[in-house]
């Protein structure tokens, strides 16, 4: 018979319990974990329901879609950077590769300053695209600048480290112009991928172009052609199409280039640049008139700018403007009733900060900026112009008083106004036009002859309108 002792009975039962405890405590942690597991299962569960490819079936095309983007122009180049075949003992692989990322930031520095999108690199081919994602007409000569300056600047990098004696890189490049289709990809870096017929065109160009050359197109041609010096070089055929002919750039024309040498552009490029880039320009500020002048502007309306642009062309070149003269004259034009989308009143001032605010981004200088300011600024009246500049604009912002269509134009103007309360009686309108027909005077030769001989008439008839009150 076996003695238990009390004490050990005491300890015994309380290890128990504790033990007991221990183990209830487990469980329910136990059962804890495995309720957050149901939840967690549960929310997983919902989520792969509502990403499951049968969810999402009918929204990814959708999607795909809207990242489709299509240009019509846009001008695309290749290059191949050849290296490999002329490295000798004393340069070693790493060395080489260190060189190759060197001319590709080169390469990607250059490319935004012409403001060409870059689309890719694979190995040593550069890929890159102008006119995306902004649409533009310049970017033929855009792309052309890049190329003509990516192959500059491998001349250099090879003379500064091995002199004039040794290279181991070159240059080929293709580049063609035609309709595109871009896949945008990415949130916080956009990233394009073009596709299309221009694409695999400009890739054939490529192959075929020799080393050191710039290989384009003819319809590249046809647009850079009065900046550009180029030799035929031939054609490639094209399957189901005719055969495409190509041209090699050399350089700038003399005229358009420092010293004439055909590398970088002087102020006479500009500047004829600049006057097909206004087309661009005013793509915007005229989508901007339309989109934000208000709807009481029946006169200082998107019209009203265009005639003024036109005109100032007309006048600038009967008055013997130069290339530069012409383009400051339709610039100060097409932004001088812009501030109409800030403030009626003063809007001469809001349209110089419109201007000044746009058109460093477009390669005016400081200098053509004042002078597009001065300009716009000319327009307040009453018209106090300083030079032959401001005389143009002012006669072509007020060219309507000599015109036929004077009266209805006029009636517009005073529908504009009377919105305003500005105006209250159409006939108190007529006597003031009247006043100020009779004291104003057209400052140039070429709107005195075109204009004045009609002001008279238009006197007389806004006269047999007037009625005594």
């Amino acid at each position: 018979m076996v003695t238990v002792n009390n004490e050990d009975l005491v300890k015994r039962i309380a290890r128990l319990a504790r033990q007991n405890q221990e183990l209830e405590d487990q469980i329910k942690k136990l059962l804890k974990q495995n309720e957050k597991l149901s939840k967690d299962y549960e929310r997983i569960k919902a989520l792969y329901e509502k990403v499951s490819p049968a969810a999402v079936k009918g929204t990814g095309d959708a999607e795909k879609k809207e990242e489709s983007l299509k240009f019509n122009m846009a001008t695309v180049l290749f290059s191949e950077i050849h290296g490999f075949s002329g490295l000798g003992a004393d340069l070693d692989s790493s060395a080489v590769m260190d060189e190759l990322d060197e001319i590709i930031y080169e390469f990607d520095r250059i490319s935004a300053k012409y403001k060409i999108e870059k689309i890719k690199t694979i190995g040593d081919t550069y890929m890159c695209a102008g006119g995306i994602p902004v649409k533009n007409i310049t970017n033929p000569v855009e792309v052309v600048m890049a190329a003509i300056e990516m192959k500059n600047f491998l001349r250099e990098f090879e003379i500064k480290k091995r002199g004039e004696s040794k290279r181991i890189w070159d240059l080929q490049i293709g580049i063609h112009t035609g309709p595109v289709t871009a896949t945008v990809t990415g949130k916080k870096k956009i990233s394009y991928d073009i596709k299309g017929d221009t694409v695999n065109t400009t890739s054939r160009i490529e192959s075929v172009s020799q080393k050191g050359s710039i290989l384009i197109s003819v319809m590249t041609y046809e647009l850079i052609k009065e900046f550009f010096d180029c030799e035929y070089f031939g054609k490639l055929p094209v399957k189901y199409k005719d055969d495409l002919q190509m041209y090699i750039v050399k350089g700038l024309k003399p005229e358009f280039s420092v010293d004439g040498k055909g590398l970088i552009p002087n102020d006479a490029f500009r500047i004829k640049f600049g006057l097909i880039q206004f087309t661009d320009i005013q793509e915007i500020i005229l989508d901007k008139l339309e989109k934000e002048l208000p709807a009481f502007l029946f006169y200082h309306n998107v019209k009203h700018t265009v005639d003024v642009v036109t005109e100032v062309e007309l006048i600038g070149w009967a008055e013997g403007c130069s290339d530069e003269d012409i383009l400051l004259l339709k610039t100060a034009a097409l932004f001088h009733d812009s501030g109409y989308t800030v403030a009626y009143d003063n809007h001469e001032y809001h349209g110089t900060l419109i201007a000044r605010e746009m058109l460093p981004g477009y390669g005016y200088t400081t200098e053509q900026i004042e002078k597009i300011c001065s300009i716009i600024m000319s327009t307040k009246l009453p018209p106090k112009p300083n030079n032959l500049l401001e005389e143009i604009i002012c006669d072509s912002d007020l060219d309507y008083l000599g015109r036929s269509d004077f009266i209805p134009v006029s009636n517009t103007l005073f529908e504009e106004l009377k919105a305003q309360d500005k105006m209250k009686s159409l006939n108190d309108w007529n006597k003031i036009q009247v006043k100020f027909i009779s004291g104003h005077q057209y400052f140039t030769k070429t709107a005195r002859s075109l204009r004045e001989v009609n002001k008279q008439l238009q006197i007389e008839r806004i006269q047999s309108l007037i009625t005594d009150q």
